[in-house]
């Protein structure tokens, strides 16, 4: 008789496999190729709707992140979006925003985060506004890419910061205006 031996009886069994799918699920596989991936692995029998519930337990902890009480300063702090596929009711690109910040001491952390359509002032004027009632009261430099109205709006959430253009975003603009055989020079 075979015995499986990679994870512990019942509870502990059932506590890691509940904590795989949120993983696996978190890193954009499908409940329904969770599901099988346990099947297969493990020989417990998890429907999509199950993983589905699981993964759901993930929400009350991104609420309580998106909550949490920021530190009062950071030296710096990066602003930028990039675009993502998401699955909902189709399978479409949508804007990631995310702000990092890097303290005084040097440590770094992700201050806040969100996904919408496209990328837009309006969002970003949210999520500074955001941040700013979450205790976060001076930043000393801004660094984003060149989106249109992002300076007005820090300069309204925090007048004292200052704001750099990402030079990563400046190259790639030049790179991208200019005729490949010609970016070795410029560079």
């Amino acid at each position: 008789m075979f015995y499986q031996h990679t994870l512990p009886d019942y509870k502990q069994h059932t506590d890691l496999l509940e904590d795989m799918v949120i993983k696996l699920y978190s890193k954009g596989v499908t409940t329904r190729e969770i599901a099988d991936l346990i099947e297969k692995m493990y020989g417990s029998h998890y429907s999509p709707a199950q993983v589905s519930n699981i993964s759901k337990q993930m929400i009350p902890k991104v609420e309580a992140d998106h909550k949490r009480k920021l530190s009062d300063k950071f030296f710096c702090v990066y602003l930028d979006a990039t675009y993502i596929p998401l699955r909902r009711e189709t399978f479409e690109r949508e804007a990631a925003y995310i702000a990092i910040g890097i303290k005084p001491n040097g440590h770094k952390e992700v201050i806040d985060y969100c996904i919408a359509p496209s990328e837009n002032i309006e969002v970003w004027a949210e999520l500074l506004q955001n941040m700013k009632s979450r205790g976060l009261k001076q930043v000393e430099l801004f660094l984003s890419d060149g989106v249109v109205g992002m300076k007005t709006a820090l300069m309204q959430t925090y007048p004292k910061a200052h704001f750099q253009r990402c030079l990563v975003h400046v190259m790639r603009n030049i790179c991208a205006k200019v005729r490949v055989e010609d970016r070795e020079a410029i560079l």
